[in-house]
């Protein structure tokens, strides 16, 4: 692909800075940092479009917090200002990101997701009797920094703007040389495009159309087990040697009439369900709601916001999880489901 010649001036240009402005306030109004912003935000963006174009822009300013579910995460969360950067880079640069991408990788982009996915996952599945499901081990923090930096300077032409990639990049290190950080906005984008030449390497030199990818979770079909071991071996090779990444070691092979795990769900050619670690956390969930209600400490509104969020999954997959559905919309109707005897079931 060509390279674009994009460069600092279209990242701080006024009308980009605001936009961004007015994406990273979403979900964060009540942030102290952000209100502080919001209340000068002319005098806020003209020091950072000042800073964009000198080259002297900070980065690296964030908090970190753990996580625990689905899994135990170390999240870094960019101070606000800096979530106004990202956003600013990403309004002019993700269409590039965008073009370097095949049609069948589906996070971090305008009209795919994980829903998507999935339907696709579950198109393929019908055309083919075997799956490959594999997952990169410690992705986000065993991205080499120097090869990312390599990858970029053959997308972006523009050395100001390579900079400042190199700059958000080296801010945060899980091993000297290495990681990313989970939270950031360039930091998913930047790891959606580490992956692109191992999309077309599949694609492209594997001859293997069966194939998706979100983020960092694979599968691939195909029409026997051998060949999909044989494409196993080929893929661990390319991101050893090309991307300096290692396969999780329980890569999976099946009949697809078994199922994949993928992304939540259980894919069958036929059919969607709730795997069984998202029936397990679901259920989780609905019962510390039921708790928080009968000690008082969550509001009606706030019963619906979690009650919506924790059935929309579902309900936009489309899976067989009309009992799960039907439990929680009791609780938000205020009957009190009792989600503690059985499971979300399918």
């Amino acid at each position: 692909m060509k390279r674009v010649t994009l460069g600092l001036d279209a990242v701080a240009a006024w009308d980009n800075l605001r936009l961004a402005a007015l994406k990273a306030l979403c979900g964060k109004r009540a942030r102290p940092d952000a209100r502080r912003f919001m209340n000068r935000l002319d005098a806020h963006l003209h020091e950072l479009r000042t800073q964009i174009l000198a080259g002297t822009v900070a980065v690296g300013r964030s908090h970190q917090f753990t996580i625990h579910d689905p899994k135990e995460r170390l999240i870094t969360a960019p101070c606000f200002g800096e979530r106004v950067l990202h956003h600013a880079i990403m309004n002019v640069c993700e269409p590039v990101f965008d073009r370097g991408l095949i049609a069948d990788s589906y996070a971090c982009r305008r009209g795919k997701g994980r829903i998507a996915c999935l339907r696709r996952a579950q198109a393929i599945a019908r055309c083919h009797p075997c799956f490959l499901k594999l997952d990169i081990r410690k992705y986000f923090d065993s991205i080499d920094h120097q090869t990312l930096n390599e990858l970029l300077s053959r997308r972006f032409k523009n050395r100001g703007l390579l900079d400042l990639f190199g700059r958000i990049i080296a801010a945060h290190a899980a091993s000297p040389g290495r990681g990313l950080p989970i939270g950031s906005l360039t930091s998913q984008h930047f790891a959606n495009f580490y992956l692109g030449g191992c999309d077309r390497y599949v694609k492209e030199v594997l001859r293997r159309p069966g194939y998706v990818r979100y983020m960092d979770d694979m599968a691939v079909w195909a029409d026997s087990s051998d060949t999909l071991r044989r494409t196993l071996v080929d893929i661990r090779a390319f991101l050893d040697v090309r991307l300096g990444l290692a396969v999780k070691p329980e890569p999976y092979i099946n009949r697809t009439r078994h199922g994949l795990d993928f992304l939540g769900c259980r894919v069958l050619p036929t059919h969607l369900v709730l795997s069984a670690r998202s029936r397990r956390r679901y259920r989780r969930t609905l019962r510390a709601i039921e708790r928080a209600m009968a000690r008082g400490e969550m509001s009606e509104e706030e019963v619906q916001r979690r009650g919506q969020a924790v059935v929309s999954f579902a309900c936009a997959a489309g899976v067989k999880s009309w009992r799960f559905r039907r439990r929680t919309l009791d609780l938000l109707a205020g009957e009190g489901p009792g989600v503690g005897a059985g499971s979300p079931g399918r």
